[in-house]
């Protein structure tokens, strides 16, 4: 999703520069990979490593071994990395050890650069910052992240404010969610559901969490009876929800609505047409703040402050009263309303790819 305009954008300019793309296999689950391909007219992916589910230390591992070859192979002039994956940090590392025939590492640009939670327990977080230190190009998403590079000693020169490129994704394909038919074979309403999506370790992982996250979906029936909640399960939720036998106390929970993972043109719809949305995910508090829709993040902080401090977003942890009370918020119409951030107009990837051409 953030890279797809910047590829579309890159087309437009082949004559002066090529963009191959490599698929690292982070994402392994068909579900969780392929079909965004596909519904965001992507090409097939120029290389695949194949790496798979892994621990942190052997998918990084597998990832630089095998990326290492490649930028052997290919003699990349640049190196564009995503966010705050295990894949990103990966390729930057090895990007920056391979020197080139100047006597210098190969350039690095960071999509989504300088974002930061301050919470060093995720490993998001070292992620971000491994790979803002090694980069040459960091584009920010909102003005957070220039003051937090400026904090940590990055030359200001490397940075550019330029816009978030999953607001570009989520603006184009806008138009294109009236093909999906997800609302009619949920067999839900518009406005009248929850949705929710769950797969921090820090929430799954962790049977006491997963069961006070079990409670607040059933305080949902409490507040609303009529309200369903939509739940579109990460693979890593739906094992660890197995694995601590809970699988029967979800079931059984009244107007929970279960389902697999779903594509990017049918979450989009169940996103926009939601009353409200509980997440620990980081996209969806950006994609929420845009389309003004309340969205409560069960995490004790966000590395994306704008979207509180402007947007739709409120930080809830797992405070069951605190969640509960913002329910009860929202049903009554008296929830925050935001605004749209800085630049989340639909042309970051025309900025980034400005700069890249001028630059590169």
């Amino acid at each position: 999703m953030k890279m797809a305009p910047i590829h579309k954008e890159l087309l437009k300019h082949k004559s002066k520069m090529i963009h191959k793309i490599v698929h690292t296999g982070q994402h392994y689950d068909r579900k969780m990979s392929d079909v965004f391909f596909k519904e965001l007219e992507l090409p097939k992916p120029d290389i695949y490593l194949g790496v798979g589910s892994k621990s942190h230390a052997e998918q990084k591992a597998h990832i630089m071994i095998e990326f290492e070859k490649i930028i052997l192979r290919e003699k990349p002039d640049l190196v564009l990395v995503y966010g705050d994956v295990n894949s990103t940090t990966a390729a930057s590392i090895v990007s920056s050890k391979i020197l080139t025939e100047n006597g210098k590492p190969i350039p690095i640009a960071h999509i989504e650069s300088g974002l930061r939670s301050f919470d060093r327990t995720m490993p998001e977080e070292i992620n971000r910052m491994v790979t803002d230190i090694l980069s040459d190009y960091l584009f920010v998403t909102e003005l957070a992240g220039i003051r937090n590079l400026k904090k940590e000693g990055i030359d200001k020169s490397k940075i550019h404010f330029v816009g978030n490129t999953m607001i570009d994704s989520l603006k184009f394909y806008l138009k294109k969610i009236e093909k999906s038919d997800i609302i009619n074979e949920l067999c839900i309403s518009k406005k009248n559901y929850a949705l929710v999506t769950l797969h921090r370790p820090s929430n799954v992982d962790d049977k006491y969490n997963l069961g006070k996250i079990l409670r607040i979906l059933k305080s949902i029936n409490k507040i609303n009876p009529r309200l369903d909640i939509v739940f579109p399960v990460h693979p890593r939720t739906i094992k660890m929800i197995g694995k601590f036998k809970l699988k029967n106390s979800f079931d059984e929970t009244a107007n929970l609505i279960i389902t697999d993972p779903l594509g990017y043109l049918d979450f989009l719809k169940l996103t926009y047409d939601a009353k409200f949305i509980l997440t620990d995910s980081g996209g969806i508090q950006e994609e929420t703040t845009y389309l003004q829709i309340p969205c409560l993040t069960l995490r004790e902080n966000t590395e994306r402050p704008v979207t509180v401090k402007l947007g739709t977003n409120v930080v809830c942890g797992l405070n069951e009263n605190l969640i509960i009370k913002e329910i009860k918020e929202i049903e009554s119409g008296k929830f925050k309303k935001g605004k749209i951030p800085k630049l989340w107009d639909g042309n970051a990837a025309k900025r980034i790819v400005k700069v890249l051409l001028k630059k590169v």
